[in-house]
């Protein structure tokens, strides 16, 4: 680690930057974690795509379907894999808080910049802020890496901003991953903004928090390797403007990217995120791979219509490479 404790706040302000993106695990055809299609993926995303950090094992990444040592793993391959050219969160999160502080832990070990812990899920939803503090305060002693929150629907409730407000105190708690309406991480940084960074996984609303509530991060979804090539790096540049002040032309680059968007989205099956995803890799020429159980693959016709919606979304992609791999 690259900081003291007493100084996460500080070195995360400094340094956790720009676009981070949420990482997809590539399992081989026996479901076991394709390595050299790992290292690959993160080569490409940060040294082609210019992505600053990379958000590891989370729920894209399908932590729910791999073991502690298989998460451990990947922490190790993540670190290895972005020296000198990005940097690393690496997803903690479990229901089990001895293997929450376990990954913690390791991932301080081998030399991860910050972790991220979702808000658990509780079996009550009454009074529950006391609990949530006291979770996420427990880990915070037990390590003295920066520890990023996060609070999505999928625990079953949201945590509030006053909540987050009282968590930003704790001393490396220093950014949180908000996956609510804009309303309440607006206000979450108003109130906290000084001391934690605020961010949210919607990439649609990147540019507009950077213009308009100061945002330096956006962390992060799978967009900034979904929605780019080496030759058409949309992203990085309308966010490079926005950095730059040069707002008109950021959001004509923003804007120009929306047949992107709707390939994207008019072709996911509701129930298959992550295979969709990995298929839409598999066209760009990246690792995709299969997903575990208990999610489901794509259909043929599924994949047929996702690779008719890519080839006429307006990416710009290397000759010949991508289209070809995916058959």
């Amino acid at each position: 680690m690259k900081y003291a404790r007493k100084d996460a706040k500080a070195y995360t302000r400094a340094n956790m930057k720009g676009i981070w993106a949420a990482a997809l695990t590539p399992f081989t055809s026996s479901l076991a974690i394709d390595e050299d299609g790992f290292r690959e993926n993160i080569r490409h995303w940060t040294q082609d795509l210019g992505i600053d950090g990379l958000f590891i094992a989370g729920k894209q990444g399908e932590f729910f379907s791999m073991s502690v040592e298989e998460r451990k793993r990947s922490f190790e391959l993540a670190v290895g894999a972005t020296a000198g050219r990005g940097q690393t969160i690496m997803s903690c999160s479990d229901q089990n808080m001895d293997v929450v502080i376990e990954l913690a832990k390791h991932a301080q070990q081998v030399g991860a910049d910050y972790i991220v812990v979702h808000a658990p899920l509780l079996h009550f939803f009454k009074a529950q802020d006391e609990t949530l503090y006291e979770y996420y305060r427990t880990i915070a002693e037990q390590v003295d890496i920066g520890i990023a929150l996060w609070s999505h629907p999928d625990s079953g409730y949201l945590m509030s901003p006053q909540l987050c407000n009282r968590l930003a105190d704790i001393e490396n708690v220093v950014a949180i991953k908000y996956s609510v309406p804009r309303a309440m991480y607006a206000e979450l940084t108003r109130l906290a903004g000084d001391r934690i960074l605020v961010s949210t996984a919607s990439e649609e609303e990147w540019l507009d928090n950077i213009v308009e509530l100061g945002w330096q991060v956006y962390l992060c979804s799978s967009p900034p390797y979904l929605i780019q090539t080496a030759n058409d790096r949309r992203m990085r540049d309308y966010t490079d403007l926005a950095f730059a002040g040069e707002i008109d032309k950021a959001q004509a680059i923003r804007d120009s990217l929306n047949p992107v968007r709707e390939a994207l989205r008019t072709t996911r099956p509701a129930e298959k995120p992550h295979a969709h995803q990995k298929y839409w890799q598999e066209l760009l020429g990246q690792v995709g791979g299969r997903v575990r159980a208990p999610l489901l693959e794509l259909t043929e016709a599924e994949k047929a219509s996702t690779r008719a919606a890519f080839e006429n979304c307006g990416l710009k992609l290397a000759a010949g490479r991508a289209l070809a791999k995916a058959d």
